[in-house]
């Protein structure tokens, strides 16, 4: 009888054990994608595409950026790219092994380029791009399987946040592009 009852402390301490840390986890998420919405916004009160993006590797945030190709007049001054150029900086190598990054819309086929190349493990990102031919070709960049690791990718659930800044984003393309 004894061993039954440690069977069954032993699985609701597992139990426990797997709750926090997945809530661990999704916080972490939460907290980081926070990060991006916030550079997205400044990207927007800046008159530029609000789109951030926010690259952490084991807790530790390397690197945060939003878009600036306004700002630069260079057409690949994307968030993504701007991270990335800032983690490498930050750690001193080219290599974002182990690395996610939090990004606000889904990557755009240069940026995925980039994201692969860069070795960054895992995209976590927060809305779904609206170019249906993007998505098939950023996809085909990111899972491929070619000399690089694939990327698992991850849409983040939006509930968490507030629908009006969710809109600054979704909308953009229809209200402020020319």
């Amino acid at each position: 009888m004894e061993s039954g009852q440690d069977g069954n402390i032993a699985a609701l301490t597992n139990l426990i054990y797997v709750h926090f840390f997945c809530g661990v986890i999704f916080m972490n998420d939460y907290k980081y994608m926070l990060m991006a919405l916030e550079e997205a916004k400044k990207a927007y009160s800046e008159d530029e595409i609000p789109i951030g993006a926010v690259i952490v590797r084991e807790n530790e945030v390397l690197s945060s950026a939003h878009n600036r190709k306004e700002k630069t007049q260079l057409p690949i001054a994307h968030a993504e790219i701007l991270a990335i150029i800032e983690a490498c900086a930050k750690s001193k190598n080219w290599r974002l092994n182990n690395a996610t990054m939090y990004v606000t819309l889904e990557p755009c086929p240069m940026c995925a380029s980039a994201i692969k190349q860069s070795r960054i493990s895992k995209v976590v990102y927060l809305l779904d791009s609206n170019s249906f031919v993007n998505k098939k070709i950023t996809n085909e960049i990111l899972v491929g399987e070619d000399a690089n690791i694939p990327v698992e990718i991850v849409k983040y659930d939006d509930i968490s946040f507030d629908k009006d800044d969710l809109k600054l984003i979704s909308s953009f393309f229809e209200n402020k592009r020319h």
